[in-house]
């Protein structure tokens, strides 16, 4: 393999999950292939550069260069590397992320390589990686987002998963009555407010809404969007998030869950592994999708995607557009997302789970439950200056939910200004 990416091949070989290439298509890639990566930390570079390896040895004609940069870093630089000297392929994320660099000719159009059977397995998220019908990048891991809650609190007061806004409100209230608060949150830093809006509003109004609000194509001040903090309102003054939530960052509060001063937790799946070191094991812990609220609107979710895309200034567009199809593979996706690697979740729905109760239920989730679509979050859909406003404007409303008509006509004026 002539590559500068030295890593252990023999084990992917054993392990049987290594595609094999005819010798035709090996032999047709040549050159380099320059992929730019912001898979820094030590899991995801070596996820990183274990593709590179497995997709050099299938093709030994070609060679693969892997540049890790820094996260943030690579935010502040990837405008200037895609105008200046772009590589062959380039990390990124979906949706509103993506669009400014599509609307800038800076990513290609790769709608060629979604054939049928690759829409079909990526089908939940094709629409955040279209622009006018158009595909410009493939996911590689995602992972769900829901309502993560204390089993063993709910059995010891009878209560059981809820499917209907009724049934939340319920099951709130009667946690309230003993004692317990229905949800820990920490607003500190903004986005796990933004989390919150993102479910209420996709219930409430449903996922084509709430992507036209975030494009900016929907008035803050209109009905709907209020319909939307009425229902949050429900929550607020029924006393349902732990006090002073504002004070803590998502993780200071865990505790709170953990120590039973609050049933259940609107998070990533990111937060399962610090709440099992605290001791909630699987027997305490479990996971429901969040609730239906308007009756008959598909439910969508909150699944942040990770995604690799073709700039348009690539020297080899033939071995990048072939790097993508072999990323989105089933086996792939199947062996970069086990624990033992990113530990998330596989977009192709033929790859294999790992055997992890949450992983195996927001996989069940995202594949089979989600038909209204799939957001990015609300400061990945929105533009940075209406998402930076719109968190603001959401931590203020749940502190201070009679602020609501002057934090509306704010983020409707912010709308006006950004788009």
């Amino acid at each position: 393999m002539n590559s500068i990416i030295k890593t252990s091949f023999a084990a992917f070989v054993a392990a049987g999950i290594v595609a094999s290439a005819t010798t035709a298509n090996a032999q047709s890639l040549t050159g380099d292939l320059v992929i730019f990566s912001d898979m820094h930390d030590p899991a995801p570079r070596a996820v990183m550069n274990d593709m590179a390896a497995r997709f050099g040895e299938m093709h030994p004609d070609l060679n693969v260069q892997v540049t890790i940069i820094d996260r943030e870093a690579y935010k502040t630089q990837i405008r200037n590397f895609l105008t200046a000297n772009a590589p062959d392929v380039a990390n990124w994320y979906a949706a509103n992320r993506m669009l400014p660099y599509v609307e800038a000719g800076l990513f290609e159009d790769i709608s060629d390589i979604w054939d049928d059977q690759m829409s079909e397995e990526l089908a939940s998220t094709k629409g955040a990686l279209s622009v006018d019908g158009a595909q410009y990048g493939v996911p590689y891991t995602y992972y769900q987002w829901g309502i993560y809650y204390r089993k063993d609190i709910f059995d010891e007061l009878g209560l059981s998963e809820p499917e209907t806004w009724e049934e939340e409100l319920a099951n709130c209230q009667t946690l309230l009555d003993n004692g317990i608060k229905c949800y820990t949150v920490g607003t500190r830093f903004l986005w796990t407010a933004g989390g919150w809006f993102d479910y209420m509003n996709m219930r409430t109004n449903g996922y084509d809404f709430h992507a036209r609000l975030t494009n900016g194509e929907e008035s803050w001040t209109s009905d709907e969007v209020r319909e939307t903090f009425a229902n949050w309102r429900t929550l607020i003054d029924m006393g349902a998030f732990i006090d002073d939530h504002q004070n803590y960052d998502w993780q200071e509060a865990l505790p709170f869950m953990v120590n039973g001063e609050a049933a259940s937790y609107l998070m990533g799946n990111f937060a399962v592994a610090p709440m099992r070191e605290a001791g909630l094991d699987d027997d305490k812990l479990d996971f429901y999708q969040f609730v239906e609220i308007t009756p008959g609107i598909p439910r969508g979710e909150d699944a942040p995607t990770d995604t690799f895309h073709i700039p348009t200034g690539a020297n080899n567009k033939e071995a990048a557009r072939e790097f993508l199809k072999f990323v989105v593979s089933a086996d792939n996706q199947t062996l970069i997302n086990n624990g033992a690697n990113l530990g998330q979740l596989p977009v192709n729905a033929m790859s294999e789970v790992d055997d992890d109760k949450f992983l195996q239920q927001g996989f069940d989730m995202l594949s089979n439950r989600a038909p209204g679509g799939i957001a990015q979050f609300f400061d990945r859909d929105a533009p940075a200056e209406m998402a930076a406003a719109g968190m603001e404007g959401f931590q203020e409303f749940m502190v201070f939910p009679d602020n609501l008509d002057a934090i509306l006509e704010r983020l409707e004026n912010t709308r006006l200004d950004s788009y």
